[in-house]
């Protein structure tokens, strides 16, 4: 049982599902595993006891829990409908609903069959793209969830970022722990790139060989459970081989933010002995290697990003990015070590720009690549990543891209090290960490 007084919340998705509360759709709430969904859902059952929900009114089933480990979709309709108290209006809490077979039967006739407000959570996005769009017709509000932005990592390991003056009159951020002792920004954020943002790192502190447990229980979960064994539950084999999937793994993480073909990714592993010979039946075909990706973005464990022509207004079919749910697991699978920063920092500003609500894509102007393409509503924002702005060519190479689109929409690049300029011909430079702590 999670106790909810110890809970940290995380207000960006808890205000959602209070803003839905009460409306007809199912609440879904998905992400990688332990990414928080288990204890939002806490969190939103104890903000309706606050609100006068009486215990009773509220059913929490976790299907993870051996007690419901056997439960058919008949015994969880009965269970439900035991409970249920005549008269009153009823919430109903399932997490990893995936794992009942036929459970998209029950929980359609719970909606048809009782006065109920449902959330669940899944780990896997096929618990939506297939089954659950079928029986519910659309009648349903996903919440996105992901691991710690760097703002909640700042909350969650209990840090406090005050504001001084420096010397030459400016502002400076000093961050303070629960002790009193303080730290340079850089320094936490330095700890989050290493670390990364699953909640359980917060629980077991900054501590390299524990963190390395919790992330090592976590991948074995997201392989094992949400794409082996789903896999099975599914009656399909197309993920069969765990030395491939775990090869194609460590090559995607390898390739954050680099231009990808799913066609090329078995050739390159042959290519370069990255599958043994003595597990190789031959060259795998790119149609078995899409559906180990596929797993892997069903799992959350990896995000694809499209590329979109700004010129012609398109989306286009040629080369994609992936990023990794979590820097964390990434430093878990290849080690500890200062490897490919600059992609890694586009990892965190592309799931910061998620976590803000934004969709986003690869730009491309004429033959020029702009990072980000972040959108929402009528709000668009160009942006580039760098490590530093300090050199005459790095300067050149980052804002080239962004004075070729011409229009009017905000052009930013965001950097460790922004230099004396705050703009370039309207191009806004803005220091990264900064940016990442600071509310739109």
């Amino acid at each position: 049982m999670i106790d909810t007084h110890k809970l940290k919340k995380r207000d960006v998705y808890l205000n959602k599902l209070i803003a839905f509360r009460d409306t007809e759709p199912v609440k879904v709430i998905t992400g990688i595993r332990r990414c928080g969904k288990s204890s939002l859902m806490k969190l939103m059952a104890e903000h309706l006891k606050e609100t006068g929900i009486e215990d009773n009114q509220i059913i929490e089933m976790n299907f993870e829990s051996y007690e419901f480990k056997k439960m058919s979709a008949d015994d969880f309709y009965n269970y439900v409908k035991d409970k249920i108290i005549p008269g009153k209006r009823m919430y109903f809490f399932f997490d990893e609903l995936q794992r009942i077979k036929n459970w998209e039967d029950t929980v359609n006739s719970f909606r048809v069959d009782f006065n109920c407000d449902i959330y669940i959570t899944g780990s896997n996005a096929y618990l939506l793209s297939s089954e659950y769009a079928t029986y519910l017709s659309g009648r349903c509000i996903e919440i996105k969830m992901l691991p710690l932005s760097f703002s909640e990592f700042i909350y969650f390991h209990g840090f406090l970022i005050r504001e001084s003056n420096n010397l030459l009159g400016g502002k400076k951020l000093q961050v303070y722990d629960k002790n009193g002792d303080s730290y340079e920004l850089y320094e936490v954020f330095e700890a989050y790139m290493r670390f990364g943002g699953m909640p359980g790192i917060a629980d077991v502190g900054l501590n390299q060989e524990k963190a390395l447990v919790l992330l090592d229980g976590i991948y074995s979960t997201v392989v094992v459970r949400d794409i082996l064994e789903r896999e099975q539950r599914r009656g399909q084999k197309h993920i069969s081989d765990p030395v491939l999937l775990q090869k194609i793994i460590l090559f995607l993480a390898d390739n954050i933010g680099s231009n990808i073909s799913v066609s090329s990714i078995g050739n390159t592993l042959v290519n370069e002995d990255l599958l043994d010979k003595g597990n190789r039946k031959g060259r795998p075909s790119a149609h078995t290697v899409q559906s180990y990706v596929n797993a892997l973005l069903e799992s959350y464990f990896f995000y694809d990003i499209k590329r979109f022509d700004i010129k012609g207004k398109e989306y286009l079919r040629t080369l994609g990015k992936f990023y990794i749910t979590d820097i964390g697991l990434r430093n878990y699978l290849l080690g500890f070590r200062d490897r490919d920063s600059g992609h890694a920092l586009e990892n965190v500003v592309y799931f910061e720009l998620l976590h803000r609500g934004y969709d986003v894509a690869i730009g491309k102007a004429d033959n020029f690549e702009i990072d980000f393409i972040a959108q929402k509503a009528d709000k668009r924002i160009y942006i580039q990543v760098t490590q530093s702005m300090m050199s005459e060519d790095v300067r050149k190479r980052e804002l080239t891209p962004l004075m070729k689109i011409n229009d009017n929409y905000e052009k930013i690049v965001l950097s460790l090290q922004p230099g004396l300029d705050s703009s370039y011909d309207g191009i806004k430079s803005y220091d990264l960490i900064n940016w990442l702590i600071e509310a739109e």
